[in-house]
């Protein structure tokens, strides 16, 4: 269960964090903006949520090592050596949050080994959150505290396949991949969704494939990667290896293809398309 006291201790840091995000969220004043020296944007939301998160890991585990997207990044020489630590996103979907359509989230992974083995993602405007633990299991919690497990649904022949994608700046090379998947497996749907939340439909068996053929960051993927993997799910690169964090000094994710159904030959369906 999720009561497991981890699960709930992050649960209940990633909740703490999102209060911290609506306080500044449902503010009259407009919500100040600032760039970060990759010009993406950075708000006081950005930054409480970030220190709530970071005390909270800190009392629940002292000895593991954090990286933040709002900490000031570790040098590689040292980072290579963890064998485990947390990975945060604080806000993720600082751009959805500045248009306030409610698609950003509180991320929080634990890596292992390179593997996201269990993460929580947080919906602050719904208060909905999602948590995972490989070999445990994946849940959805409502803001009124209402627990169900969820799990990723198998690819069914007698239904459109589901894919998670933007419908209008998805990309050429994403339109070619389902163009693939129309020829070889009939009709599709596309489906929208900001941030991290994209990889929570494939976990609560609401799509079938999200296609992320463009640059992200291992603290966007990670806590969700943990949530769908505990569903029966994985993401891979677009080589069809496994997606693994902190192998490298740059944190920048490969291309990859989220699943819901592992299990399903997509290998030789979408490997032509992505050549």
């Amino acid at each position: 269960m999720y009561e497991h006291p981890q699960l709930k201790a992050l649960k209940d840091i990633a909740i703490a964090a999102g209060e911290e995000i609506l306080a500044v969220y449902n503010q009259a004043e407009g919500i100040e903006v600032t760039l970060k020296e990759d010009n993406s944007p950075l708000t006081d939301a950005d930054r409480r949520a970030h220190r709530v998160i970071v005390e909270g890991l800190a009392l629940l585990t002292p000895q593991l090592p954090i990286l933040s997207e709002e900490s000031e990044l570790t040098d590689w020489s040292e980072r290579r050596r963890w064998a485990s630590y947390w990975l945060v996103d604080p806000l993720d979907g600082t751009k959805e949050f500045i248009k306030r359509n409610g698609e950003f989230t509180v991320n929080i992974a634990l890596i292992e080994e390179g593997v996201a083995v269990s993460g929580v993602v947080h919906v602050p405007v719904s208060g909905i959150t999602y948590i995972g633990k490989i070999g445990s299991g994946a849940w959805k919690l409502t803001a009124a505290g209402v627990v169900s497990p969820i799990s990723c649904a198998p690819i069914d022949s007698n239904n459109p396949v589901r894919v998670v994608a933007s419908r209008s700046h998805r990309g050429e090379l994403v339109d070619r991949l389902i163009k693939t998947i129309e020829a070889e497996l009939g009709e599709t749907e596309v489906l929208s969704m900001g941030s991290s939340l994209k990889i929570c439909l494939l976990a609560e068996a609401r799509a079938d494939i999200y296609p992320r053929l463009a640059l992200t960051s291992e603290w966007d993927t990670a806590a969700a990667h943990a949530v769908l993997s505990a569903a029966g799910g994985e993401v891979f690169d677009t080589a069809f290896n496994l997606l693994r964090y902190n192998q490298k000094a740059e944190l920048l994710n490969p291309f990859f293809i989220a699943m819901a159904d592992p299990a399903f030959s997509w290998q030789p369906l979408l490997t032509p398309a992505l050549d």
